[in-house]
């Protein structure tokens, strides 16, 4: 399945957006006055919007139902939904808006906010809250915060998606379980037992993606932050860091993992039933529903490795659009389409998310699914700072420094401190460039 190197794309997608359209961020499209627009219940004469999302893997069809239901529920509001393979949806929307021809509407990750913020993509949304029947209190705080860079809303929350443990329940029973590992100690015995038992590999480390999310989710359980919250400063060359990608050759070194563990096979591996353990995200859910009909497989919360639960986490959210021609009935139009969804969060349970919102949470769509087991883990998800540019000096630094670490060319300390200069540097540039 292509998901994994799509979202992987994606946290990259930043790095070739400013050679798409260069001084984005002194552009002078302006910002609608989404406050003075109408009601969010249209009302107005037939208008048709543009919606842009990513969401071409498991998670497409769940949309694509979403957005014929809002079609065929009203007679003026027409949304052609435009998918796009994220690898390039992110620079492909910051050429069409500033060539005056973006989209309404659109799906964007939280990690990503920020950049286009600050490329000046995005409408604010503080002053529509109310009218969209949105509030704090109806989403989790982390979530809800992670739509707001430099004190201005710009996103509202759909889902959240994170890191999971998948196992193959018929390995475990090899040695006697029935739940899957809560700590280190724990998954420790278990693959210990598993190798004794004759389970080969039992636990696949790659050097690609996912690892750096793995890596993501082990620093900040040992009490680590990867990046400054101003974006000043790289940090994850930390004591915290060392150990945490330390932890990760170990399971090569000991022998749990094979070495070189290339994109994807840890995840190919798991669903032809190699290998007890893998850590994923909740977007192989679908996947593995569909295509791995004789593997009786679980999902959990990766377990705490270090001090406190933590797990790396995303979020898509809905934002609104700049346009250069500003129209009120399109944009109450999009209002009214994000309304619609923000509503009906629980049904795009049925692509593999946990939907943000609380009360969706509690419906049937969810409870009834597979990553129902996670929302538990929702108080430990955490998010990279909303700060431009993260996503691709990330992708530049500290991915290449994960690789190399647990393929054995460099020491942990050594590919962390390397990585995390670097960043440093392109942090620091991007602070002059985007006017921070």
């Amino acid at each position: 399945m292509a998901l994994t190197r799509r979202q992987l794309l994606a946290v990259a997608g930043g790095a070739t957006v400013a050679s798409v359209v260069s001084g984005c961020g002194g552009a002078t499209t302006p910002i609608i006055d989404t406050g003075s627009a109408l009601g969010s219940q249209y009302d107005g004469p037939p208008v048709t919007i543009s919606y842009w999302n990513g969401f071409t893997g498991g998670d497409g069809p769940a949309m694509r139902d979403l957005v014929a239901q809002f079609n065929s529920s009203q007679d003026l509001i027409t949304v052609e939904q435009n998918t796009i393979q994220w690898a390039q949806y992110y620079q492909r929307v910051v050429a069409a808006i500033h060539a005056g021809r973006g989209p309404d509407v659109g799906a964007m990750h939280l990690e990503q906010l920020a950049t286009q913020a600050a490329r000046q993509t995005l409408n604010p949304l503080d002053d529509v809250l109310e009218e969209l029947g949105l509030s704090a209190d109806q989403f989790p705080q982390q979530v809800w915060d992670g739509g707001i860079v430099d004190g201005v809303r710009y996103g509202v929350p759909l889902d959240v998606h994170c890191l999971a443990s998948y196992t193959n329940r018929s390995l475990l029973q090899r040695v006697d379980l029935s739940k899957q590992p809560a700590d280190g100690d724990e998954l420790r015995g278990v693959l210990d037992e598993m190798t004794s038992a004759g389970v080969e590999t039992p636990f696949w480390m790659p050097n690609r993606w996912p690892a750096h999310l793995m890596f993501l989710s082990l620093l900040w359980q040992f009490g680590g932050e990867p990046y400054a919250e101003d974006g000043s400063k790289a940090l994850f060359d930390s004591d915290a860091g060392v150990e945490a990608l330390s932890w990760m050759r170990q399971q090569v070194e000991a022998g749990y993992s094979p070495d070189n563990v290339a994109v994807d096979t840890q995840y190919t591996a798991f669903k032809n039933g190699e290998g007890a353990f893998t850590w994923d995200g909740i977007w192989q859910i679908n996947d593995l529903e569909a295509a791995a009909e004789d593997l009786d497989w679980g999902i959990a919360p990766i377990p705490t490795i270090g001090d406190k639960p933590a797990v790396w986490a995303n979020s898509h959210h809905l934002v609104l659009f700049r346009d250069r021609e500003p129209d009120d009935d399109r944009l109450q139009a999009g209002k009214a389409f994000i309304r619609f969804l923000t509503e009906q969060s629980a049904a795009w349970s049925g692509a593999g998310m946990i939907p943000a919102r609380n009360e969706a949470r509690e419906t049937p769509e969810f409870t009834d699914s597979p990553q129902a087991a996670l929302a538990p883990a929702i108080p430990a998800m955490r998010f990279l700072p909303s700060v431009p540019g993260v996503p691709d000096v990330q992708a530049q630094t500290l991915e290449t420094a994960v690789s190399e670490a647990v393929l054995g060319r460099l020491e942990p300390d050594a590919a962390l401190r390397e990585a995390a200069d670097r960043a440093t540097q392109l942090l620091q540039a991007n602070l002059e460039k985007f006017g921070r």
